[in-house]
């Protein structure tokens, strides 16, 4: 078989990213590069043509998934312009939905790839990227009339609260427990944005 373009390749390895961010949300940074490779259509030994190491592609996922979803809310707060508490209240709702709680390949990659980067070394590219995406989050999150630090700190609370509900609805899944964690959660933020 003979080379491929140079365009060719940038979407080959495109579809690799993409494909990992989704299966990294859903399953966990342990998925195999031949069941990653074969979910995006390619061979296995495409990978390393591709990427240095999987540590390499979990690093550019990290970065990948976190700005993609920095960018989706900060549009989605440019909507609100200077309504900032309806926007919070919008994106709360939305986070604490069944919807977002049974499709993790889709979903927030703050809540979905926590576990993973915590075993990630520390001072690695994939921390400080998912680090940047959690204060970045959290900033959404802080009230606009705060002063400094303490509307910083609402915003972690926020935060810590978003991404504690939708894991523990995700391991309770099934149960009518996991659908109270969610309102709950929507209930008491909700107030507060």
């Amino acid at each position: 078989m003979g080379r491929v373009s140079q365009a060719q390749a940038q979407e080959n390895r495109r579809r690799v990213v993409d494909t990992a961010s989704r299966l990294f949300r859903e399953q966990g940074t342990h998925v195999s590069v031949a069941d990653l490779m074969k979910a995006a259509g390619l061979t296995h030994g495409a990978f390393y043509k591709q990427f240095a190491s999987k540590e390499a592609l979990v690093d550019e996922v990290t970065a990948h998934a976190i700005d993609e979803w920095t960018q989706c809310h900060a549009a989605h707060f440019d909507q609100y312009g200077e309504h900032r508490d309806a926007a919070q209240r919008d994106l709360i709702n939305a986070y604490l939905a069944p919807e977002h709680r049974d499709n993790a390949a889709d979903g927030c990659p703050v809540a979905a790839l926590a576990t993973d980067i915590a075993r990630e070394p520390e001072g690695g590219e994939a921390r400080r990227t998912y680090a940047r995406g959690v204060a970045d989050f959290a900033a959404l999150l802080a009230p606009a009339e705060a002063p400094g630090s303490e509307g910083g700190e609402e915003g972690l609370v926020r935060l810590c609260t978003l991404v504690g509900a939708l894991l523990l609805s995700r391991a309770t899944e099934g149960s009518p427990l996991s659908d109270e964690i969610l309102a709950a959660a929507r209930a008491a933020l909700v107030e507060t944005a």
